[in-house]
């Protein structure tokens, strides 16, 4: 079960940052879901990955989005820049992922928590 209840953590994780950059319709969701049936098999391969999951999902959603959609989550920071720009996922695979800014190394927040530091 520790490996289910990480990926339904993780999905609701990147749900709320989804939620919190009005960008959850439908389409997307299905993009986090697909991301979920295939980290389950990266997890049950590798079990000691369990804790990184959440960053991962981010990361496959996020360049799903770029792919289809355009860049997410926008930078906060950098917001008066000029150069619009997505934040990052960091440590890539690690846990406690953060969204960081790439230009300036800010660690603007948690994966799951951008709807509480106004980003997305």
């Amino acid at each position: 079960m520790e490996l289910e209840q990480a990926l339904h953590t993780a999905r609701a994780l990147v749900l709320a940052d989804l939620v919190a950059g009005e960008v959850a319709d439908a389409e997307i969701v299905s993009l986090v879901e697909d991301s979920v049936t295939h980290r389950r098999w990266w997890v049950e391969q590798w079990p000691e990955g369990a804790e990184f999951v959440a960053g991962l999902i981010a990361q496959d959603v996020q360049d799903a989005l770029l792919e289809r959609y355009g860049r997410w989550p926008l930078c906060p920071v950098c917001v008066h820049g000029g150069d619009p720009h997505a934040l990052d996922v960091e440590p890539e695979l690690g846990p406690d992922p953060h969204w960081v800014c790439p230009k300036t190394a800010v660690s603007v927040a948690r994966v799951g928590s951008l709807g509480a530091t106004g980003g997305g």
